[in-house]
């Protein structure tokens, strides 16, 4: 019986995660508010009664995609942020993620990019507790930091806020950049980081 179950939840679990790979794959070209689910199911094959198994709507599917792309990335910046080095390795660091993020999950990325000021509002919503979130994780690191003494709460947020905000543009314009200059974009972007560093350095001057 526990082995009959246990098909059975792997199965729904697989057809779950093809409903999702086949709604990222329709949300190339299209905008999840004019997303319809029979578009999905038809993707997957399976019948349209089917996706209630797995989702109460397009938008319920949206917020897991969200999860999908962003969850797993809260681990990935804390350790960055709490690995010893200079501040010119923690830039590099935080660079390349961005840089293979856009290379490994690019449809991830423009899902992001273009959904967080798009019609979906329960998605909207998602993509904002998220960046809320590692702006949170960001700002506990800068604390931690001794370039940080002095600094208050709010100004903390603050820098972290634009840190989070900076790794969503670079995200957005890694994807639209060509391989051929890639190379130019990841120099300006760390020469911005770079930027953003030697204010900060002086901030309580």
């Amino acid at each position: 019986m526990s082995h009959t179950l246990g098909v059975r939840q792997a199965q729904k679990q697989k057809t779950r995660q093809a409903l999702l790979d086949a709604a990222l794959g329709l949300l190339e070209d299209q905008s999840l508010s004019s997303l319809g689910l029979r578009e999905v199911t038809r993707a997957v094959g399976v019948a349209p009664t089917a996706f209630y198994r797995h989702f109460d709507s397009t938008a319920e599917l949206g917020v897991a995609l969200v999860e999908e792309a962003l969850g797993s990335l809260h681990e990935t910046i804390t350790t960055m942020l709490t690995t010893t080095g200079s501040n010119e390795e923690r830039l590099g660091r935080t660079v390349g993620l961005i840089a293979r993020l856009v290379r490994t999950h690019p449809s991830h990325v423009r899902f992001i990019a273009r959904e967080r000021h798009g019609g979906v509002q329960r998605v909207r919503d998602a993509i904002g507790g998220q960046l809320a979130r590692f702006a949170e994780e960001v700002a506990e690191g800068l604390a931690a930091d001794p370039v940080s003494a002095g600094w208050s709460r709010d100004d903390l947020r603050m820098l972290a806020w634009h840190y989070v905000e900076h790794m969503v543009m670079t995200a957005s314009v890694f994807l639209e950049t060509p391989p051929e200059r890639m190379d130019a974009a990841i120099d300006l972007a760390t020469r911005q980081l770079r930027l953003v560093n030697l204010g900060r350095a002086h901030w309580l001057d």
